[in-house]
C-alpha cells in the first residue's frame, strides 16, 4: 500500500509538470515564435492601443445627430446610432456586438417574433443598401444579411452579401468599385480546410483596409 502511493504521487507530479507545466509552456513558445499575432488573439491596435480582433466583429455604427448637430437619446437617455454608411456592416447581431458577451438569438424557426425579427433586420438591409443598388429587391438579399450569428460576433458575412454592400462603399467612399472589389477579395477567408463550410469575408479585416485605402 505504501509502495503504491508513493508511485502514484509520483506519476501525478511527474504528468503534472509535464503535461501542466512543460507542455503549455513549449506550446506557447513555439506559437509565439511561428504566428506571434495568432497567438495573441490576432489583435488590433490603433496609436498603440487595442482595439479590437480581427477573429470578432464589431458594430461599425455613427451617432445620429439631431437639428443642433448634436447626438440624439432616446426615451431611457441612451445614445441613438445607426449603421455608418462608410463601412461594410456585419450581420445582424443578439448582442450588439459586445465586447463582453457572446450568445445567439434565441429564437425557433417557427416563432412569430423570429419571423418578425428576420423581416426588421430585412428592411433595414433594403433601406440602407437600395439607394445605391435600385434594383435590389427582398428575393436578392443573402439570408446572412437578416438572420442571426451563433455566436453573436462573427466577423464574417458571405461574398453576395459583401458584394451588395459594396455598392454604398465605393459611392459613399468615392472609390473605384474595382478598389473594393480587391479589398473584398483580400479580406475573403477560404473554406475550413479547404472543404468544410463556405468562403467568408472578414468585416473587420476589410473595414480596416478601407481606412487604409482611403489615407
Amino acid at each position: 500500500m505504501h509502495k503504491d502511493l508513493i508511485r502514484g504521487s509520483l506519476v501525478v507530479i511527474v504528468l503534472t509538470v509535464l503535461l501542466g507545466l512543460a507542455y503549455p509552456l513549449a506550446m506557447t513558445g513555439i506559437a509565439q515564435v511561428a504566428f506571434p499575432g495568432r497567438a495573441d488573439g490576432s489583435l488590433v491596435r490603433s496609436g498603440g492601443t487595442v482595439t479590437g480582433s480581427t477573429l470578432l466583429g464589431r458594430a461599425w455604427r455613427k451617432p445620429v445627430l439631431d437639428a443642433a448637430g448634436k447626438p440624439t437619446r432616446d426615451a431611457d437617455g441612451n445614445p441613438v446610432n445607426e449603421a455608418d454608411p462608410r463601412y461594410f456592416q456585419p450581420r445582424p447581431s443578439a448582442t450588439g456586438y459586445s465586447a463582453t458577451v457572446t450568445y445567439f438569438g434565441n429564437h425557433g424557426p417557427n416563432q412569430r417574433s423570429s419571423r418578425a425579427l428576420t423581416r426588421q433586420n430585412l428592411q433595414a438591409y433594403l433601406d440602407l443598401e437600395r439607394p445605391y443598388d435600385h434594383d435590389l429587391t427582398a428575393g436578392r438579399v443573402p439570408v446572412d444579411a437578416a438572420t442571426f450569428s451563433a455566436s453573436g460576433v462573427d466577423p464574417h458575412i458571405s461574398q453576395a452579401n459583401a458584394a451588395i454592400q459594396a455598392h454604398r462603399v465605393a459611392a459613399v467612399r468615392h472609390l473605384w468599385p474595382a478598389a473594393v472589389t480587391r479589398l473584398i477579395d483580400r479580406s475573403t477567408d477560404g473554406r475550413g480546410l479547404g472543404v468544410f463550410g463556405e468562403p467568408g469575408v472578414n468585416v473587420t479585416k476589410l473595414n480596416l483596409a478601407l481606412d487604409q485605402e482611403a489615407r
